[in-house]
Parts: structure tokens; sequence; C-alpha cells
């Protein structure tokens, strides 16, 4: 065969996919990012094919801007729980060191949640962050404190009036309940001032004579009352104390328990705090916030113990609440409870990680989400017996969803046993625990660079990096340092 010699003709040269190549011809090495517009899929639709979704939850409180894609992340446990059914537990647990912003995201997600009609309940606030807050909603602020105001720990609050509306078994169930907080609260303040737990003798004689007390006191009684009934020593605290008929020592068995109580009315190192008839009783149509910031940060048995009465105090009312709801007398209302500062009651004296557990535990069968605040997973594996660290390490387990700031690299082997994180997400949320550097133009340290970042987990799934940025009318109630500006 003849082969073709015609010679081909030469193509014309082409640009690449970034210009003409080669010296002087102009190539560039960067191409500019197309413009993109964010708007719901009714606002974007005509702009076919050319839309993408966003890849982040939309469902709940709008909290900030992944850090990877700048989409918009709305989150919140009431939200995820109850509307999208991502979580099977309407909580959140926050971790961070201080001053990265743990609660500013809890505050935006309070005010978020109001929106949606749901009524934030800050049940213990010592610095304070949520003051402000809770006031320009519009809310309830109680104050307490030596020299400020009192919370009765024996009083049921609005419990007692809403059991004498109900009848049969949801009021029986009612007083049962007020009879159980009371226990559960005078025998955590006995934990707190003796390090230690009361014997299961001594808690069998409180609640012998907190029956008897409510048997023969009118009105709302006071710590003072109690130790009188276990001073007239009736037949039915006896029997329980197993004196074999014996007066003396029925007061050898209850001196120890007397003594305790009689430390509590007011000589002791807890004050006249719980000693007294409450100063004001807590609503249960509002947004609350108990402030206990005038309690000084050396008396840790203090904060500990009004910070515990304040849950005990916030979760009786929500109860009392859910109960006329069931029985139709109440509109049904749902509430985010904040339980800010947790290391300090876990830490108050051992025993105290099952009354808090106790008190914590139904959240979910009584219609409330609850945010639990604290530094580190330390401040949870550091109680003195493996049954505490245990049962600590569950409010983690038990969470719907788990929010880090920035951590040091020593809690990831920590944090990894109770959530699962990849190895990218453990090295995020350490670098967010970098120092702020010094800005020497502004003589001054910079901001520090995890300020605002945050990694939600919800079980094993990919976390969610992102950053909460302020708005103009949030920052007045969201100035931690207001006194440090005002010096």
């Amino acid at each position: 065969m003849a082969r073709n010699t015609t010679p081909k003709t030469p193509r014309p040269p082409r640009p690449g996919l970034r210009g003409w190549s080669g010296r002087g011809a102009g190539a560039v090495t960067y191409i500019d990012p197309a413009p993109e517009w964010r708007g719901t899929s009714v606002q974007v639709c005509g702009l076919w094919p050319y839309g993408a979704g966003s890849g982040t939850p939309m469902m709940g409180v709008p909290l900030g801007r992944d850090l990877m894609s700048g989409a918009t992340v709305c989150a919140d446990p009431i939200s995820w729980f109850q509307r999208a059914k991502l979580i099977r537990n309407p909580s959140v647990f926050v971790l961070g060191q201080p001053g990265l912003g743990k609660s500013t995201i809890i505050r935006r997600m309070a005010l978020g949640l109001s929106g949606y009609g749901t009524l934030p309940l800050v049940l213990g606030d010592l610095k304070p962050d949520y003051v402000d807050l809770v006031r320009a909603m519009g809310g309830q602020v109680i104050s307490l404190g030596r020299g400020r105001g009192h919370l009765n720990v024996l009083d049921p609050g609005e419990s007692l009036a809403a059991a004498a509306r109900l009848t049969g078994d949801a009021r029986r169930a009612l007083e049962a309940d007020i009879h159980g907080r009371r226990l559960n609260m005078v025998a955590s303040l006995i934990t707190i001032l003796r390090n230690n737990p009361p014997t299961d003798r001594e808690e069998s004689i409180l609640a012998a004579a907190l029956k008897v007390l409510d048997d023969r006191h009118e009105g709302i009684p006071v710590l003072s009352d109690l130790v009188q009934v276990i001073k007239d020593a009736p037949e039915d605290v006896r029997v329980v104390a197993l004196d074999r008929g014996d007066i003396n020592r029925y007061r050898d068995i209850t001196e120890g328990l007397e003594s305790s109580l009689v430390s509590l009315l007011g000589e002791g190192r807890l004050g006249e705090t719980f000693a007294s008839h409450t100063t004001e009783p807590m609503r249960r149509d509002s947004p609350v916030c108990f402030d206990v910031s005038s309690i000084d940060d050396s008396e840790l048995q203090l904060q500990a113990a009004s910070l515990l009465a304040c849950w005990s105090y916030g979760f009786g009312a929500i109860t009392a609440a859910q109960a006329l709801a069931d029985a139709g007398l109440e509109p049904q209302r749902h509430y985010f409870v904040i339980l800010d500062e947790l290391w300090r009651v876990l830490a108050a004296g051992r025993g105290l990680v099952a009354r808090v557990n106790a008190l914590t535990r139904l959240n979910r069968q009584i219609g409330v989400g609850m945010a639990m605040i604290t530094h580190t997973m330390n401040d949870l594996l550091a109680l003195p017996t493996e049954e505490d660290r245990m049962m600590a390490k569950g409010f983690v387990e038990r969470s719907g969803m788990v929010i880090c700031g920035g951590l040091p690299p020593a809690e990831m082997p920590l944090l990894t046993q109770v959530v699962g994180m990849s190895q990218v997400e453990q090295d995020m949320v350490s670098g967010w625990s970098t120092p702020p550097s010094w800005d020497s133009a502004q003589g001054r340290e910079a901001q520090p660079p995890g300020l605002g970042n945050f990694l939600i987990k919800v079980g094993g799934r990919p976390g969610i990096p992102l950053h909460v940025d302020l708005t103009r009318a949030e920052r007045d109630v969201n100035d931690t340092n207001r006194k440090w500006a005002q010096r």
C-alpha cells in the first residue's frame, strides 16, 4: 500500500486551563473562587444547576458558621431531639478551658430557644454570666448569698400549692417527689459539711423526721424545726433509729446528725443561706436566673451547696409545672436548664455525684432540655472513688451532644474514651487551646486563637467545627469582664 506523504497541518496553539504558559505569556497560578450567595431553598431555587446544599443541620438555634464551608450551623439539644430527631436525649455537655466562650454559646442557645417558646432556667450563676441576658428577656433574677437572700431547703416552692390542685395518684406522686427532694437536699448539705455522706441510719432518721414535721408543723418549716423534731425524739423517729427503747442510746445515735444540722443554722461554714425562709419564690412562667455571684471563690463549700440547692429547687418547680400540665390545669411548658460550673459541686464531697445524678437523670421524661458545663474531663475523673468517677463519666456519655472548646492535648485520651474523635478533630480542638500571643501594636495580649471556636460531636459522627460571632444586640449582655472594663 502506498503511504500518504501529505504533510499534516499544524494545530494552532491553544492556551492551557490557566492561560498561556511560558515566559511573559501571563498564565495565572491562582484562580479566584466564584462568588457565592446563601439563601433558603425557596430563594435560590431558580439558580439550578448551580445550587449546592450546605451539609450542616439547619434546624435549631443559629449558633455560628462552619469553619470549613462557612455555612450556617443551627443546633440546640431540644430542636435536635424534638424536631430533627438527631439525638436521643435533649441534653448537651460543654467542655472547654476558661475564657474561650463556653457560656457564650450556651447564652446563644438560651436566647434562641426563648424565641421558640422554651423558658431558660439558670440554676446558679457564679460569675455572673447570665443575669443581664435574663433581665433583658424580662425574666426573674433571684439573688442568694450572705446578706443578700435565703433559700430554704425545706421549702417545696410552688410544688405544695400545685399538689393541692391535684387529686389521686398525681397528687401522691408530687407529694412523694417533694419529700424525696427535701431529704436529698438535707443529706447533700450534710455531705458537703462532712465531706462524707450521712450513714444509712441517719438518712432513715431524716426521712422519718421530715414526715413527722409535715404532720406537726403548719406552714413552711425551716431547718431549726427539723432539728427540734429530732430533739423531741418522737416514737416514729426512735423506731428507725433502733434505740431499743433506751432514750440515752437514741441521744448517742442522733448526736452527730443533730450536730451537723445545727451547723446549718447560721453558725457554721454555710452561714444563714439555708436556715431562713425563702426570700423570693421562683416563678414557673418566665426565664429565671439564680444569681449566686456574691459568694466568694474562697468559700467553695458554700458555692457548691448553693448550686446544689438551686438545682434541687429548680427541678422541683419543673416537676410541679409538668404535673399541672399533665392534669390539664396549666399549659405545657418546656424548659432549658443550665447547670454551670458542674465541677464545683462534684468536688465538694464524696457521694454528691449520685445526688446530682438523681436530680438530672430524668430530663427527657419531664420535657426538659439541659446544658451541663465544666472545664475538662479531669474535673469528672479526678473524683476520689471509682464509683463516682464512672457515674460522672456517664454525664457525658448520656448527653445527646457534646460541644468541645479549646482543650489541652493531655485531655484527648480521657475525652476519646467517651466521645469518638478522629486525630484531625483532636488536633483541631487542642490547637484552639494555644495561649494568645502578644500584640505589640496594641501593647496587650491578642485574642486567644480558639476564642469562639467549638466542635459539635454526636456519638461517633464526624464533628461540626464552628465559630460563634456575637451580634451587636448580644454584646451588651455577654460582657463577662464588665468589672474590669469599668475599672
